[in-house]
């Protein structure tokens, strides 16, 4: 039995293990995502209406957390829209369709709350399935002018996104450093931090721009 409900007080611990469990080494040696989970939900851009788990015969296997972000045309009008992350699926159910039934219905939430796109950064090869684009192909860029091969953008209302260029501004929140986020990550159950290849990956897929 599936269900998907908001993340409550409750379930915080949980969510903070099995988010560091989903990316302990995954793009760098230890993680930074747990730190984040565990700081967002005292921010101001966090959005508690759409911090979502999954439960599966009751135990929670995962969970997906917005924070609001900005557009800015070359006019100066700002557009209010909404950032994932992280979402993540505990390792062992990893894979078997659940992250897409999260996704799927945290897109709906946000929609029927009257939002209309989703800018995010991740792999591609994960997102796309989900009805993500290219950055470039909505004329989306960050604060230099350049397209991040890793950033991608849903529109939750089609055509909702003219034709103009707009400059993507995420939620301070999530600027962590690795060194806070291995401060906090010091004080719980240890974990080996090891390099591996998806880390070659992830390095460079962020740091790869489309011309």
């Amino acid at each position: 039995m599936i269900e998907i409900r908001n993340e409550t007080e409750k379930d915080y611990k949980t969510v903070e293990e099995i988010t560091r469990k989903a990316f302990y080494n995954l793009y760098i040696p230890g993680c930074v995502e747990h730190y984040l989970v565990h700081i967002m939900r005292r921010h101001e851009d966090f959005i508690p209406k759409l911090d979502l788990v999954i439960e599966l015969d009751g135990q929670v296997i995962g969970n997906i957390m917005y924070t609001h972000s900005r557009l800015v045309d070359e006019a100066g009008t700002e557009k209010d829209i909404l950032t994932f992350g992280p979402v993540c699926i505990f390792p062992a159910y990893q894979r078997m369709g659940y992250g897409k039934r999260l996704m799927e219905d945290s897109f709906e939430r946000a929609a029927s709350l009257g939002y209309d796109v989703i800018v995010i950064f991740g792999s591609p090869a994960n997102y796309v399935g989900r009805g993500f684009k290219s950055c470039k192909k909505y004329d989306i860029c960050i604060e230099n002018g350049r397209y991040p091969a890793a950033m991608m953008v849903k529109e939750l209302k089609p055509g909702v996104l003219d034709g103009r260029r707009w400059v993507y501004h995420e939620s301070p929140v999530m600027a962590v450093t690795e060194e806070e986020a291995q401060a906090y990550d010091d004080g719980l159950e240890k974990m080996e931090r090891a390099h591996q290849p998806s880390q070659e990956e992830f390095y460079i897929m962020s740091h790869s721009y489309l011309g």
